[in-house]
């Protein structure tokens, strides 16, 4: 309300220009409106964590600068809204309604991000996620936080621009230990789940921060690499996700695409350093785009399509992921002239 600041029930109706809102009376809504949100200049913020309590909140400022707080029943329904309501507010530019759904299920990680930084955020006493108590499994946890919380700070904090996104961000933070499940709704899924899927965007699955979260350890199996092949002319690079060999979970790399001589490397987006982690010679390599119609045998996991392979000449195979048919086409006629 804006006179008296208390929360009441009421049946949105979304058109095309305005968000109405009718009274309920016997469980029907009244036959005309208590009132309209014009959409027009209007600026929407989802998540909203403005109320603590209140996580479910979807805020919009219209072009006069007043302020609407609207709460939803469940995570879905809320992002469901905000993705309607801000169709509705960009209806006369289709083109950024378009990227509005392709984003919904895509990823495009920030450049140059760091878990360091996101970690020191998350840690900030006034603008970090907000740590509370909770029980789980008979025991109190202190300083804990739902995996659908850190999903919705990650989010508001432009960390991510979509669920999927901040859930690839925050399995990134759990393996690479600066995060761990506690109680049994998160530790079941680490044991039993898919790798790709094994942070939950959960209001009953906890997390806390890792007591070795600020490790900086060099792997044991740190490979070396020729200064050589890290001296070609960069042709492309950009962020994908990449199969494991071993765990074949998918993880987000930055691949640099070297000519003369023809390399390909990848590169931890988590770590500081600016180091391969993995890489090799494309001469005599084989790349192909492969079918969005069902996974093909040796591919495991969360896939959302726009998968490439790459065989090298030792025959070993590489599963990556663009983020669209468009970029994968893009990476693939780079590469070919190289092989």
């Amino acid at each position: 309300g804006h006179i008296v600041r208390n929360w009441k029930v009421r049946w949105f109706v979304l058109l095309q220009d305005k968000l109405l809102y009718y009274k309920i009376a016997g469980g029907k809504k009244e036959p005309s409106p208590k009132g309209r949100i014009l959409l027009d200049g209007c600026t929407i913020t989802c998540p909203c964590l403005e109320y603590e309590n209140r996580p479910l909140l979807i805020k919009l400022k219209t072009k006069t600068n007043t302020d609407y707080f609207l709460e939803c029943c469940s995570r879905e329904e809320r992002d469901s809204w905000a993705l309607d309501i801000t169709g509705a507010i960009h209806a006369g530019h289709p083109v950024q309604v378009q990227e509005l759904h392709r984003m919904k299920n895509s990823f495009r990680l920030l450049e140059n991000i760091s878990l360091h930084h996101i970690v020191e955020r998350m840690c900030d006493s006034s603008t970090g996620i907000k740590l509370t108590r909770n029980l789980g499994q008979g025991n109190r946890y202190k300083e804990t936080f739902t995996g659908s919380a850190l999903v919705d700070w990650l989010i508001s904090n432009s960390f991510a621009v979509s669920r999927f996104e901040a859930i690839t961000l925050s399995s990134m933070l759990m393996e690479e230990n600066f995060l761990k499940p506690v109680g049994a709704r998160s530790t079941e899924a680490t044991r039993y789940s898919d790798p790709s899927e094994q942070f939950l965007d959960d209001s009953t699955a906890l997390y806390m921060f890792a007591e070795s979260s600020k490790k900086n350890i060099i792997p044991k199996e740190e490979l070396q690499f020729n200064i050589s092949e890290l001296s070609g002319t960069i042709v492309k690079q950009g962020f994908l996700a990449k199969q494991g060999h071993k765990r074949k979970n998918w993880k987000v790399r930055r691949f640099v695409l070297r000519a003369d001589p023809a390399f390909l490397h990848y590169y931890d987006p988590t770590k500081e350093e600016n180091r391969p982690v993995g890489g090799f010679s494309l001469r005599g390599c084989l790349v192909s785009a492969l079918e969005d119609n069902g996974v093909p045998a040796g591919v495991k996991g969360n896939v959302q399509g726009n998968l490439f392979k790459i065989i090298t000449k030792n025959d070993i195979h590489y599963y990556i992921q663009a983020s669209s048919k468009a970029e994968r086409a893009q990476w693939i006629e780079a590469i070919k002239p190289l092989t």
